[in-house]
């Protein structure tokens, strides 16, 4: 795949640089005062979720000004397709994206179009995600998943609840930095989480809070935030350093080929272009904290409608007993048979992508679904969370969790570009199949060994910090009966169900299968 070339006039977010020249044709939310524009009445802390709410009400695209910023939002399925045409529009690096850069450079998800380490770094790495490579991921998958039911093990047989979110991102962490970088955190050996996965959520909460503080007055209003991300971000890049000079020391990851082997020693073979150091560390950032943060939310989404909608469980756990049988630990192939899990977490990505917006930019002078004239560079946010709701597609019960709406006939009735958790074109998630994969088969592992017992008690509250998280969700557990599988009997399955984006575009899979969000 190729870059394509955006504008960097597009960079900035001032309204008079968003590039709709008939910006008054598209509503706004009522009673806008001067100044403040529509931020009256709206929570800083939930801007996705508060953006949904008036996208109910204003309809397909619609915009918010606050403090001399001023957004289109887009959440039609039709005009999200229209912007999916990539020869007509491209990523926009802009809001909390840009707000990252400060730490992550020009690494994969933050680069802008123009840069040239984005298609060095994506040639370089695309490998790193072939079947090949992702079997040779598995083991150590199967090894943090087995860490992470000793943990539940343990709180189960104490009566104690578990940590959902909090454990997933333990696992999600520990896979990316085992099977990436050949690091271990010890997250499971720790009381506390480990101080990266602080600096990450304090690095990520910054740049959201960013978005919503003028300019003006954020040396006032953030000054000890600031100095406190200033804080985060120097630990991060150490944390990383120190990976990266330990795997130096030692002579490389000794013929792994795992990611990190493959940023210190790979050439683009027609030039023998190489990454430099500082993009290194920009790239290996940018694995660790998208490539667990958002599968880790993920499962933690998943796992909660599980536990709420116990026949839905008991559906997927059939699955898996009958595919896996008493397979201790179940081979590479064996995890896409489990189709109906996989549905479970497509639906789970649907009402809650965990990367819940993209941006695009025109590369040209447009009209987008042929009512909304686009200058060149005019950007706008599709947000991923209503276009999974649109009722056109989705039907009139679209906030209604139901796996079945990616069974394969469903997947194939539907428009293409409908459904976008990973991002769309040519900078959609690099990581893609290797989230997906991670995520099928821990589900697979924890709903075989566990039933799940929700809190009645318990209403979903979702956190945002750029990405999303179900905030204090707690899961009881029980050990199922009689489930001790010892033998290496395998149950014979069918096939592989293939990637719904895939399906639904007409395309084959994606070469580019950790980020869960666009590249």
């Amino acid at each position: 795949m190729t870059a394509t070339t955006g504008t960097t006039a597009s960079r900035g977010f001032r309204s008079a640089e968003l590039g709709w020249p008939e910006l008054h044709r598209i509503p706004h939310p009522p009673h806008r005062l001067p100044l403040i524009g529509d931020a009256l009445g709206s929570n800083p802390r939930t801007p996705v979720q508060d953006s949904m709410r008036l996208g109910r009400r204003l309809g397909p695209i619609f915009r918010r000004k606050a403090f001399g910023k001023e957004i289109v939002f887009v959440g039609g399925a039709a005009l999200a397709a229209d912007m999916a045409d990539e020869s007509r529009f491209a990523k926009h690096v802009g809001l909390g994206v840009a707000n990252l850069r400060p730490v992550a450079g020009d690494g994969l998800f933050t680069a802008y179009n123009d840069e040239p380490n984005w298609q060095l770094a994506h040639d370089v790495l695309a490998p790193g995600f072939s079947r090949e490579a992702m079997a040779g991921y598995h083991p150590m998958m199967l090894d943090v998943t087995e860490r992470l039911m000793d943990h539940w093990d343990r709180a189960g047989a104490a009566g104690r609840p578990v940590d959902v979110p909090g454990d997933m991102t333990k696992l999600t962490l520990e896979t990316i930095a085992r099977t990436g970088f050949g690091h271990d955190f010890g997250s499971f050996e720790r009381d506390r989480p480990h101080p990266f996965v602080s600096a990450m959520v304090g690095v990520l909460a910054y740049a959201q809070r960013r978005n919503v503080v003028p300019d003006p007055l954020a040396p006032l209003l953030l000054r000890a935030a600031s100095r406190q991300n200033a804080a985060d971000m120097a630990f991060l890049n150490d944390t990383v350093d120190a990976v990266v000079r330990t795997r130096r020391s030692s002579g490389g990851g000794g013929g792994a080929g795992d990611l990190l082997d493959r940023m210190l020693e790979t050439a683009r073979p027609e030039t023998g272009e190489r990454l430099s150091a500082t993009n290194v560390r920009r790239q290996v950032l940018t694995f660790l904290i998208a490539g667990h943060e958002t599968t880790s939310g993920a499962l933690s989404f998943a796992l909660h409608y599980l536990a709420l909608r116990p026949e839905l469980a008991a559906r997927a756990r059939a699955e898996v007993d009958r595919v896996w049988g008493d397979t201790p630990r179940p081979g590479y192939d064996q995890v896409a048979k489990l189709r109906y899990v996989r549905r479970v977490l497509d639906e789970t990505l649907r009402l809650w992508p965990t990367a819940p917006a993209y941006s695009r930019e025109a590369l040209e002078d447009t009209v987008l679904g042929g009512a909304h004239p686009v200058r060149r560079g005019g950007w706008a946010l599709v947000l991923t969370t209503m276009l999974h709701r649109d009722p056109e597609v989705w039907g009139a019960d679209a906030e209604t969790f139901d796996p079945d709406r990616f069974d394969a006939a469903a997947v194939r009735a539907r428009p293409p570009h409908t459904y976008k958790p990973f991002g769309t074109g040519a900078r959609a998630c690099i990581g893609r199949q290797f989230a997906l994969h991670e995520a099928t088969l821990v589900l697979g592992l924890l709903l075989r060994r566990y039933e799940l017992r929700p809190d009645p008690a318990y209403r979903l509250s979702v956190t945002e910090r750029l990405t999303l998280m179900p905030e204090g969700l707690r899961v009881g557990l029980e050990r199922r009966s009689g489930h001790r599988p010892e033998a290496a009997d395998t149950a014979p399955g069918t096939g592989a169900e293939g990637s719904v984006e895939g399906a639904q575009a007409g395309a084959s899979p994606s070469r580019c299968p950790v980020t869960g969000a666009g590249d």
